[in-house]
């Protein structure tokens, strides 16, 4: 008899924000946890809470797959603060002995909503839908030209980077 042994993946999905970052963890496509932290004070205090907070999740979750969203992509537009961030995070996953993969925001969209010029409030839609247990009663309304984003849709983009792992991974095997 033919057994294949499969080896079950732990990610964890960090967004990086002006705010501070959101997050998702997710063993086999199954949701562990989801939810946003916040980082207060100057620049480097900021960082210095964001990097400490990712490590303790690091520790809680152990992490087999760290993945972020690609900074250094064409179309993303990050402030400088955030990109040294995120090398301090992809330090951080090193140090951890943790593989990093990179998602650009094109490649959510496209993966999620299927075209390049999708809005994050349609992506936040169809996770909502792909997990109304976790995520459904947390959908923010739809921003207004003149507000500020929703702070939780630093969730939601943790989970796209999470859902967007998988579906690559599906298509890998």
């Amino acid at each position: 008899m033919n057994q294949t042994i499969s080896e079950k993946v732990r990610m964890l999905a960090v967004a990086l924000t002006a705010r501070g970052f959101g997050y998702c963890a997710m063993e086999d496509n199954v949701m562990l946890e989801c939810g946003k932290k916040k980082a207060k004070g100057n620049k480097d205090a900021k960082n210095t809470q964001a990097v400490s907070k990712i490590e303790k999740l690091m520790n809680q979750f152990l992490p087999d797959v760290l993945v972020l969203q690609d900074v250094n992509a064409a179309q993303c537009r990050r402030a400088p603060r955030i990109k040294a961030l995120h090398r301090q995070v992809v330090g951080l996953a090193e140090k951890h002995k943790c593989k990093v993969t990179l998602c650009s925001g094109t490649q959510l969209r496209i993966t999620l909503v299927g075209d390049a010029k999708g809005t994050k409030h349609e992506m936040a839609e169809m996770l909502a839908r792909k997990f109304p247990a976790e995520l459904g009663g947390r959908l923010p309304p739809i921003r207004r030209a003149w507000d500020n984003e929703d702070g939780r849709m630093d969730m939601f983009d943790a989970v796209g980077l999470a859902v967007v792992f998988w579906i690559k991974q599906a298509t890998l095997r």
